[in-house]
């Protein structure tokens, strides 16, 4: 794992859009290779598996795909790599690996169709008028 440490580093600016993106794809591999040690780690196998949180670091780097400026791109590249050196130094807790990226940002999803069976006819009036 020092060695995952030791190339946490951050990039110098990209000189184009094809050297951010092959920075992108450095990144991306660079947490894969992290994931076993951030799963032992955190104790993490009961809740999630490998693939899945390879697959919460997919959508995270695939949530800014449509940023073309490389300045951009590089400001994105250090606060990923901020992120990925704070869980690999053990700087959050499990709940935090666990919300961020398990759970995700949706939170719990929950049956809010229950939340309404005991309101009365005019409270369900009401709701569907205002918040429609």
């Amino acid at each position: 794992m020092s060695q995952i440490l030791k190339s946490l580093k951050v990039p110098p600016n990209s000189a184009s859009l094809e050297e951010a993106r092959t920075r992108t794809f450095e990144f991306f591999r660079m947490c894969c290779r992290s994931i076993p040690h951030v799963m032992e780690v955190y104790n993490l196998h009961d809740v999630v598996s490998p693939s899945q949180l390879r697959s919460a670091a997919a959508a995270e780097v695939r949530k800014n795909a449509n940023v073309t400026n490389p300045k951009v791109i590089d400001m994105l590249l250090f606060k990923g790599m901020e992120e990925l050196m704070n869980i690999v130094n053990q700087s959050k807790q499990r709940h935090h690996i666990v919300g961020q990226y398990v759970v995700g940002n949706q939170g719990l999803v929950q049956d809010v169709s229950g939340k309404d069976r005991d309101a009365s006819d005019f409270l369900k009036k009401f709701y569907s008028s205002n918040y429609s």
